[in-house]
């Protein structure tokens, strides 16, 4: 009887050996360091394997901080949020990545102009700890990569600067559809987001081996209907981007974007790339905006979430086909937004 129980037991504890484990990854944006940030107790409870900032994840041009000068104030907004009770326990539990927006680089809309931006770049990696040896220490802008390993499966987290280079913004007064002002498509040929050395990158690390690619760009890439900064402003940047991934082959890209404040999930046909393109934004962890919910012709959740919030990714592996789960959670846990995908759908056969 006793040697029965023990092979059970030793059978279920080999099932349980041999099943792939589940990667996990919280993600967010818009984080007004001064005010209460009660979502990383929500975000630690879903004990995601890494979080990634998608930008603004500091605001140094806005709030206690504007009247500082530069760079001094960017340098005051990162220990803000390294104070905070809530940012510690994560930070001491969970690896964080990042890329940066416009408030944290350190200028509302700003691009390859800003004077500031060595400084700000050399600010941003003391924060993130990238080390003093590391390629991204040598070369402008803070694009890098990162990689989740379970086992033989892999996802590659590919984390975008859209500020570094960026090519001025073509804008024009408010003709009553936007507020204020009007954001107008950049059609010089030489108009770029990227430059030319993260184009460079990029088509080489779109080639690396992964399962599941995770493309981090701090303004949304597929929505195009919207007022404000979107990849669609510089459309010959997008559409290269689009071919990219195309001409790439690169299997199971997703993109995570923020700069919003408010959440939403979206996608392009298959046509476009060679399978479906989802797009999810998580963004207003502590910023949301209540309200009207912007115009969004590519939208799959249901609505925008317009309340504060933070975004998760988890694919069970174990699946005899694995399934890729997107979602927008609010502060208290709540399930606000869910996509599942097959993980298989997002290849070319």
């Amino acid at each position: 009887m006793q040697l029965r129980t023990l092979l059970i037991c030793l059978s279920m504890f080999c099932a349980g050996a041999v099943a792939a484990p589940t990667t996990t990854l919280g993600f967010g944006s818009c984080l007004r360091q001064w005010k209460p940030q009660p979502v990383w107790t929500a975000v630690l409870a879903e004990a995601p394997d890494a979080f990634v900032f998608l930008g603004d994840n500091v605001y140094t041009d806005k709030g206690p901080l504007r009247y500082r000068p530069e760079p001094e104030r960017i340098a005051h907004a990162y220990a803000q949020l390294a104070k905070d009770p809530g940012f510690a326990a994560l930070r001491a539990n969970v690896p964080v990545y990042g890329t940066w927006d416009d408030h944290d680089y350190g200028r509302n809309d700003g691009g390859g102009d800003y004077p500031w931006k060595e400084a700000s770049q050399s600010l941003f990696q003391d924060f993130f700890a990238v080390p003093d040896g590391a390629q991204e220490r040598t070369r402008p802008g803070v694009y890098s990569v990162r990689y989740l390993d379970r086992g033989d499966r892999r996802v590659q987290i590919i984390l975008l600067d859209t500020r570094y280079f960026r090519s001025p913004l073509k804008v024009a007064p408010s003709r009553g559809r936007c507020p204020g002002r009007e954001l107008l498509p950049n059609t010089d040929p030489a108009a770029t987001i990227l430059g030319p050395a993260q184009w460079q990158w990029l088509e080489r690390t779109l080639l690396a081996p992964a399962d599941l690619r995770l493309l981090v760009s701090s303004i949304q890439v597929i929505p195009d209907a919207h007022c404000f900064e979107k990849w669609a402003n510089f459309p010959a940047e997008r559409e290269r981007l689009l071919r990219l991934i195309r001409d790439s082959r690169a299997n199971g890209v997703v993109i995570l974007s923020g700069d919003r404040h408010h959440g939403d999930i979206s996608r392009l046909p298959a046509a476009i790339v060679g399978y479906p393109l989802y797009e999810i934004t998580a963004s207003g962890l502590n910023s949301a905006r209540a309200g009207r919910s912007e115009s969004n012709r590519h939208r799959v959740a249901e609505d925008s979430v317009r309340e504060d919030h933070f975004g998760m990714l988890r694919v069970d592996w174990h699946e005899p086909e694995p399934r890729l789960h997107l979602l927008l959670k609010g502060v208290d846990g709540r399930e606000l937004a869910h996509i599942r995908v097959r993980l298989g759908a997002l290849g070319r056969d």
